[in-house]
């Protein structure tokens, strides 16, 4: 029993971190804040996901890593749509000189969902999960930013959609958001690399939770990583939502 308490003990000290930023203000309203808080390109440094690989595009510039639980806020289950949002705007706000607005928070997400008539008022406060469709709306009300979605109607397709990554990340440098029926997880994409095998996505994944962590151990858990294409339900359709940022 003494060990049980000790563990949820040490648990709780270990995850309920948000008070660090949020005592002092809030992560999302500062700037300087929720940089030095959250791990900045968490990708960087990732070996090639083989070694045959003829074409690799990734976004150009810096962005964060948003995950569950990291501003304070416990939503696990729920809250992988808002975090990859915020990966995105993170990236908007520190590579788009016209992007001043800081990282929405979910309360502001789900706010603006709101106000622009996307959702009732009964979604203010609520677990409701969200995907790429709401991300656009999100991205182009409070960023000005249009965004195009990708529809692949199962996983065996997706080898198909790689020629519009390749494009988006070579014209545009901005990370993705994809997500589907069911593989339903969201998640943030940051560079696809082709080869004679297959090809691969560089997934962000937003579904850690617990003490903050350092680069390197992000991509040893996981978190940032290569994916094969194969790897992915090819029994769920997936949509992939393409911020039009301006061009590089």
């Amino acid at each position: 029993m003494e060990e049980t308490e000790k563990s949820e003990t040490l648990q709780k000290e270990c995850t309920d971190w948000g008070r660090y930023v949020n005592e002092q203000t809030p992560m999302t309203a500062n700037k300087e804040t929720w940089r030095d808080v959250l791990v900045n390109n968490a990708h960087v440094g990732l070996p090639p996901p083989s070694a045959d690989c003829d074409r690799c595009s990734v976004i150009s510039g810096e962005c964060l890593y948003y995950h569950y639980g990291c501003d304070g806020k416990d939503d696990r289950g729920w809250g992988c749509g808002y975090r990859t949002i915020q990966t995105i705007s993170s990236w908007l706000c520190l590579n788009q000189p016209v992007s001043v607005r800081h990282p929405p928070s979910i309360s502001e997400i789900q706010q603006t969902l709101v106000e622009i008539g996307d959702k009732p008022d009964s979604f203010l406060g609520s677990r409701e999960w969200i995907g790429t469709f709401e991300a656009s709306l999100v991205l182009d009300q409070l960023y000005d930013v249009p965004c195009r979605i990708v529809h692949v109607r199962y996983g065996g397709e997706l080898d198909q959609a790689v020629e519009d990554l390749h494009n988006h990340f070579l014209t545009r440098g901005s990370p993705v958001m994809m997500g589907g029926e069911r593989d339903n997880s969201s998640k943030g994409i940051l560079g696809v690399s082709t080869s004679k095998h297959g090809s691969y996505l560089l997934v962000m994944d937003p579904h850690y939770y617990g003490c903050a962590l350092d680069k390197n151990t992000l991509q040893a858990q996981g978190r940032a990583s290569w994916k094969p294409v194969s790897s992915l339900d090819q029994c769920s359709f997936y949509n992939i939502c393409l911020p039009l940022t301006a061009k590089k």
